[in-house]
């Protein structure tokens, strides 16, 4: 036994990120990512969050959003304790305009913060898209025409034909967080279709992970959800099996002995 194992008593675990630090971009009004997150992390990958204000969950409401001047000011302040990787997480808001639209932002928050590895739930949904090997997709989203519109489209351009999607109209960002795990898994099952070789959930204020071990079984082939994808982006971007099992088929090779 070492000096050090005799010395000191077993601690508990504290959350410390010894595996690693995800920094991460996120709603103001948002609840649901920080906690999907964490309870995906395994011991010793912790998150640390900047926050940004969101006024309605509208094409406009977004747009005013990512043109204001507070985005630099998260990013940068997310970016400021020693983190591994930082993931903006705003799904819609980085597929709003197309691929092009959320390359330059990555772009420009590497600019901001020149220090870690930067991704976008947008970016991490294709990743995590092409790992588990989608072609055409179901979308579930808990949107606005609109939105969800733009979501097919983000989708399409990247090769993913969305070949069944259903929609919630949902335009107050709290009410997002406050539809029922029960509604969430029906939503999912509903835009199943026999051409889909993958489900993709957009929005990183919708409840998802808890249900998707569950979706898997009973449709047999993989469900993505916008924070799912994200976590396990930045993971994988830092090389590190950072993930509490049970949350689903992509995080295969990247799961934790816990």
């Amino acid at each position: 036994m070492s000096a050090v194992a005799t010395r000191y008593p077993r601690f508990m675990p504290d959350g410390s990120g010894t595996l690693a630090r995800i920094g991460l971009i996120y709603i103001a009004s948002s609840v649901v990512m920080e906690e999907e997150m964490s309870a995906m992390s395994a011991p010793g990958v912790s998150t640390h969050t900047a926050r940004i204000r969101l006024p309605k969950v509208t094409v406009e409401g977004i747009e005013e959003m990512m043109n204001a001047p507070e985005l630099e000011t998260a990013a940068r302040h997310a970016a400021a304790p020693p983190i591994d990787v930082l993931c903006f997480g705003g799904t819609s808001a980085s597929f709003l305009h197309g691929t092009a639209y959320d390359t330059a932002l990555i772009r420009k928050i590497r600019a901001w913060t020149p220090g870690p590895i930067v991704t976008t739930a947008s970016t991490a949904t294709l990743a995590a898209l092409r790992q588990v090997k989608a072609g055409k997709v179901a979308l579930a989203t808990p949107y606005v025409g609109a939105i969800h519109d733009r979501a097919v489209r983000f989708l399409s351009e990247n090769g993913h034909e969305v070949v069944k999607g259903a929609h919630l109209d949902i335009t107050e960002d709290h009410a997002l967080a406050e539809v029922p795990l029960e509604r969430v898994y029906d939503h999912i099952l509903s835009v199943d279709h026999p051409e889909a070789t993958a489900i993709f959930v957009s929005c990183t204020n919708f409840r998802t992970v808890g249900a998707i071990a569950a979706l898997e079984e009973r449709l047999g082939k993989p469900v993505i959800s916008a924070v799912q994808a994200s976590f396990w982006h930045c993971l994988h971007l830092v090389g590190v099996k950072g993930a509490k099992p049970g949350y689903g088929q992509l995080f295969a090779g990247l799961e934790a002995d816990v």
